[in-house]
């Protein structure tokens, strides 16, 4: 065997090896194989191959190099690589096959699948499933005239036929090019190509149909292009209109300055762009006519100082009005204070304060608000708040401002944001002041809650007891919490001396008196005061208070044990002398009463219920004494009730038409 018989059995084993490796998928392998073929070609597309992730898409580009076309497909589909399958379809031109794959699975590549069948087509003569691929492509209005281009009538047909825009304005303009002007006019038309319709007709000398094309339709281009003709021919007037519907405005305000057309001038300008607007301000304000026109396209095209300084040489009073609501706080310092002095010269001092403040000199708009009595509003008084990060103040002229703010609020009734600007100076205690004024008792109980100041928890506590505490037991709460948190032990011991007071003169519950007065008692014995003998003092009242009501606790409870007992405890409470400042006499009175009824000693009750008389009006005695009680006792003593009701009767004029003999014989009685 000589050296090319070797050579050529070694090429042989090398490609047996390369194809062993699509079987076992082993590409380190296969790429030295294809090396000792001298394979470059499938070297170079195995190395492509390296980016793609799957490995049966690589082993695929290995199977195609080597002619194995049934192993690729099966690799790529295994993969679900249809992308790269339906390219090699198209490679191995099994056209249909890689129709199928893209309508089914690779839809992303549909339409270049169908464009690449049609130009196979084209390539293979098929122009009649070239073209219709072409339209499934979206390609067919360039590629279909390219292909009929040498079969014109052909191409008519098929113009005429799809019924398309595009079709029809390139089938115009092919017409134009030959010079059939009537054709090309119809095939514009259908493809609503106003321009091209406007350009003809001008060139064909029809300019009236041009007109009337380009009114109906408003075309920007069939506009311009109309516009100039007319310029052409010196007609003013129509090109200034259709320049105006071709919204070419600068060239519609260069034809009014030439033409000395002012008024159309102006409206032109204010549809116009900025440097249009500026342009035609320069024109009023050469002429020196018509200055307000100037000062309001010079405010629209954003240039506000010379506005302002035309309106102020000019004494534009309502154009200034409208400049200055468009200023901002990148607006020129100098020129918002000039606007602000000459509103303040007109008394237009809102107008002044909002410039002010515009110009961030707030102490200056808040000292106007205060000489000319302005209200601020909450806008104004946010806009006057200066941020901590800011650096127009200092953290202590800030403050200042705050404060001053807040003081201005109260004076003028606003509490509610005199305690948000007294909050944010950091002055809370004259917040909590602005607060109690206003009365909002949810936002006070609130705001002492979250200040934590001992202070701000009294002032709450005794803004609280001005309220009908008795009626809602959480105000009660929270000013006992308050007193509490704020360390005012003893205004919590004169709370609570009121409370007791309370039961016994509403509720005759002398149990909770002595209860609340124990409260004050020991809240009294642990505050701190400057005048100990004053405290000594309270504790000892306190203390005798606290002994009385005990006894008459006392003598109620054993009634039902030892009557007597009760009855002597009493007996001897009314000798107290300080009793009407703890007990009420008409509440152990009263109890004496109904004792002696109870035990028929209706003199005894009788003289109790005459004492009863004389310290209580008649009026408040079914307080303390039933009514049927009265009767009972009157009955048992044999008195009649009218004789103890006389003295009353007289204080209220019952009996002034009686003469004096008549009220005689009734006092008297049968």
């Amino acid at each position: 065997m000589d050296s090319r018989e070797r050579v050529l059995d070694s090429e042989a084993v090398w490609e047996n090896m390369a194809r062993m490796c699509v079987k076992t998928q082993r590409l380190d392998v296969a790429k030295i194989c294809l090396g000792n073929m001298g394979h470059a070609r499938g070297a170079k597309a195995l190395r492509e191959a390296e980016q793609e992730p799957e490995l049966e898409a690589r082993v695929a580009v290995l199977a195609v190099q080597l002619g194995m076309l049934e192993d690729a497909e099966r690799l790529y589909k295994a993969c679900k690589r249809y992308d790269l399958l339906n390219k090699f379809y198209q490679a191995t031109n099994q056209w249909q096959k890689a129709i199928e794959t893209a309508e089914a699975h690779d839809r992303v590549h549909l339409r270049t699948t169908y464009y690449n069948y049609a130009k196979h087509l084209e390539a293979v003569g098929e122009h009649g499933l070239a073209l219709s691929h072409y339209e499934k492509s979206d390609t067919h209005r360039f590629e279909v005239p390219r292909m009929l281009s040498e079969d014109l009538q052909a191409l008519e047909n098929y113009v005429n036929k799809m019924k398309d825009k595009s079709l029809w304005k390139w089938w115009a303009q092919y017409l134009e090019s030959q010079s059939d002007m009537e054709s090309a006019l119809k095939y514009y038309a259908l493809a609503q190509d106003y321009f091209s319709l406007v350009r003809i007709h001008c060139f064909q000398g029809n300019i009236q149909k041009a007109a009337e094309i380009a009114n109906e339709t408003g075309n920007w281009a069939a506009s311009y292009h109309l516009a100039r003709q007319y310029e052409s021919q010196e007609d003013i007037k129509q090109a200034v209109h259709f320049y105006t519907r071709a919204q070419a405005f600068n060239n519609a305000i260069r034809l009014c300055k030439e033409n000395n057309l002012d008024d159309q001038l102006m409206n032109l300008a204010l549809l116009s762009s900025p440097e249009d607007m500026i342009e035609a301000a320069c024109y009023y304000e050469e002429k020196g006519e018509q200055m307000d026109r100037a000062v309001m396209l010079y405010h629209k095209a954003g240039h506000f100082s010379k506005a302002l300084e035309l309106a102020f040489a000019t004494q534009q009073f309502g154009a200034l009005q409208l400049i200055a609501e468009d200023l901002n706080e990148n607006s020129d310092p100098a020129l918002l204070a000039r606007c602000s002095d000459f509103f303040i010269e007109h008394a237009q001092y809102e107008k002044a304060v909002e410039l002010l403040l515009t110009a961030r000199k707030y102490h200056e708009a808040l000292q106007l608000c205060l000489k000319q009595n302005l209200t601020i509003t909450e806008e104004m008084a946010e806009r006057m708040t200066v941020s901590k990060d800011s650096s127009d103040l200092s953290e202590e002229s800030r403050r200042e401002l705050l404060e001053q703010i807040a003081d201005c609020c109260m004076r003028q009734g606003n509490y509610h944001m005199a305690t948000k600007k007294y909050t944010q100076a950091g002055n809370k205690l004259k917040a909590m002041k602005a607060l109690l004024k206003s009365g909002d008792t949810e936002k006070i109980i609130f705001f002492a809650g979250v200040s934590r100041q001992r202070e701000i928890y009294i002032m709450a506590a005794n803004y609280l007891q001005s309220l009908d505490w008795r009626k809602d037991p959480e105000i009660m709460k929270n000013i006992i919490s308050f007193y509490t948190k704020g360390r005012a032990l003893e205004l919590l011991a004169g709370f609570y001396d009121v409370c007791a007071q309370l039961e016994i003169d509403e509720y005759q519950n002398y149990e909770k008196a002595q209860g609340a007065l124990s409260e004050a008692y020991k809240c009294l014995s642990k505050a701190k005061t400057k005048s100990p003998l004053e405290q000594e003092s309270k504790l000892a009242h306190l203390q005798s208070k606290m002994a009385l009501i005990k006894r008459f606790v006392h003598a109620r409870r054993v009634y039902s044990e030892d009557p007597k007992e009760a009855v002597r405890q009493c007996e001897l409470l009314l000798a107290e002398q300080d009793l009407d400042n703890t007990i009420r006499q008409g509440d152990v009175l009263g109890f004496l009463v109904e004792h002696y009824l109870q035990v028929e000693e209706f003199h005894m009750a009788y003289q109790y219920l005459e004492k009863m008389r004389k310290i209580i009006p008649c009026a408040n005695l079914t307080y303390y004494i039933k009514q049927q009680s009265i009767e009972a006792v009157h009955r048992g003593a044999g008195i009649p009730i009218s004789q103890a009701l006389i003295p009353e009767q007289s204080r209220h004029g019952s009996v002034e038409n009686k003469d004096a003999e008549e009220v005689a014989d009734e006092v008297e009685g049968p």
